[in-house]
């Protein structure tokens, strides 16, 4: 028979890397293109046309260091390095870090010229000193996000310079961002950093949110006149992370004021709700005809959920499953289902495994509990 369990109605849970996808409710932005999500559980609190081609702008610049990161991580780069400063480098308009053509610049300089200052220049000299081109790297940048499942970006350059084919979308930059503060924390730090000092020329960090939002420590911003202001960043409170990327503003200051308001929208209304550890049992079923009466159902791994609070007290959390269960019973193998229901989310099942090994009961023992079922019936389910 079919066996339903109401855990709790003010429950939530998630499994890790399951993301929900929350509708925008009543609350809007001026941004063209947007999304905000938790970093650890994924979920989407907010989004804008997050999947709509744009340009990245100087936003591109954070696969160009995703690709360095990755470079001093494996060893084939150290910060110590200095990579040559080649013409074109030294020629690149817009923002810029001022190297000098024929000099060499050490690695962790031109990663801060990046960080902080946006050198365009300074881009080229690692997209030459790694790939030998800058034409080869960009290759390299597409084929890194297509590994990392950002499907809308083609990249062309290593700067963000204006070309009809080198775009993006918020969620992939959203993407972007998630695995570089995952992948790299050993060099995350760079893009918290407020100023820089490169031959006397002092310039600070693009950033608002560093100045005006607790917490705020990355990543990046951009502007061209195609794609208008944007921005990718990231903010933690409390060990609860948030990574929110705009485009498509009108100004800096639109800019800073709508970063820091769809931040600060996403610490206020919603939170990270934490409910079964790894193994954890959720609850036991019945079991037929087994040297045990019960088995624990478990989940694969630790549970949480990032939802609105409104949202939150109106959830419900069930088990179901077809009981009692036959024995025997293995341990891991899939009994039943965990179905979590609440407004502005999607309904999510999760599979509930047996929690451990239930052996079948003896032949004698299996007829006395068969004549058992004859007589009495079958136990009533809890």
């Amino acid at each position: 028979m079919s066996v339903v369990r109401y855990l709790s109605s003010a429950l939530a849970v998630l499994a890790l890397g399951l993301v929900l996808v929350h509708p925008a409710r009543a609350y809007e932005t001026a941004a063209t293109q947007a999304i905000l999500i938790d970093a650890d559980t994924g979920t989407v609190l907010y989004e804008k046309n997050a999947d709509e081609m744009t340009f990245p702008s100087s936003m591109t610049k954070l696969m160009t260091m995703y690709l360095v990161f990755a470079h001093l991580a494996d060893g084939s780069l150290s910060l110590d390095d200095e990579l040559p400063v080649s013409e074109k480098a030294w020629r690149m308009e817009g923002s810029k870090m001022f190297v000098e053509v024929g000099n060499s610049v050490r690695v962790e300089d031109l990663i801060r010229g990046v960080a902080v200052q946006s050198g365009n220049d300074a881009t080229v000299v690692l997209a030459e000193g790694l790939a030998g081109s800058e034409e080869a790297f960009a290759v390299e940048m597409t084929e890194t996000a297509r590994a990392l499942g950002m499907t809308g970006s083609e990249f062309r350059n290593a700067s963000g310079w204006p070309d009809p084919e080198h775009v993006t979308t918020a969620r992939d930059l959203a993407i972007l961002a998630q695995r570089t503060i995952q992948d790299f924390p050993q060099y995350y730090h760079y893009y918290a950093e407020e100023v820089f000092v490169w031959h006397d020329i002092e310039q600070h960090n693009r950033n608002p949110l560093l100045y005006n939002t607790p917490g705020a420590d990355g990543l990046k911003t951009g502007h061209t006149e195609a794609a208008g202001y944007g921005l990718t960043a990231s903010a933690e409170r409390e060990g609860r992370r948030l990574i929110l990327v705009v485009n498509g503003l009108t100004s800096t200051q639109e800019r800073a004021s709508e970063g820091q308001r769809l931040m600060e929208y996403g610490f206020r209304e919603f939170e990270t709700y934490d409910l079964f550890a790894a193994g954890e049992t959720v609850t036991d079923a019945d079991v037929w005809l087994g040297q045990e009466d019960s088995v624990p159902l478990v989940l694969e791994g630790p549970l949480s959920l990032t939802m609105s609070r409104s949202a939150r007290q109106d959830m419900t959390v069930t088990v179901a499953y077809d009981g009692p269960v036959p024995a025997p019973i293995a341990a891991g193998q899939p009994i039943a289902r965990l179905i979590v229901a609440a407004p502005e989310m999607k309904t999510v099942e999760l599979p509930l495994l047996a929690g451990q090994d239930v052996p079948e009961l003896s032949m004698f023992s299996r007829l006395g509990a068969a004549i058992g079922y004859l007589v009495f019936g079958a136990p009533a389910a809890p």
